[in-house]
Order: C-alpha cells, then structure tokens, then sequence
C-alpha cells in the first residue's frame, strides 16, 4: 500500500465512525423524543403528516 492508500482509507474510517455516531445520535433522540411525548401530540404530529402528504386519514 502506497502513502496516498493508506491516507485514503483512514479518512473514509474516520468518515464512517462519525456517520456512524451522527446517525446513532440522531435515533437515540428520536427514540427519547417520542417516549416522553404525551400520546396526544405524537397523534396530532402523525395525522398532520398524513394531511401534509394528501394522504387520506378520515
């Protein structure tokens, strides 16, 4: 492996790693986000997505 490989692959494992965190970051925030919402605003957020899609709910 030359210099400009090795550089390369490093790069893309640091690229990865902070994706990956990103990415974990993001779900575990969603996850804490909707478990301590009250129930009525998870239902109000769904059926106004579901509108703001013209997909019908009712």
């Amino acid at each position: 492996m030359t210099t400009a490989t090795l550089q390369t692959s490093a790069a893309r494992s640091g690229e990865g790693a902070r994706a990956l965190l990103v990415a974990a970051f993001l779900g575990l925030g969603l996850v804490f986000v909707a478990g301590f919402a009250p129930a009525s605003v998870l239902h109000n957020a769904a059926h106004d997505f579901r509108h703001a899609q013209n997909f019908p709910c009712h």
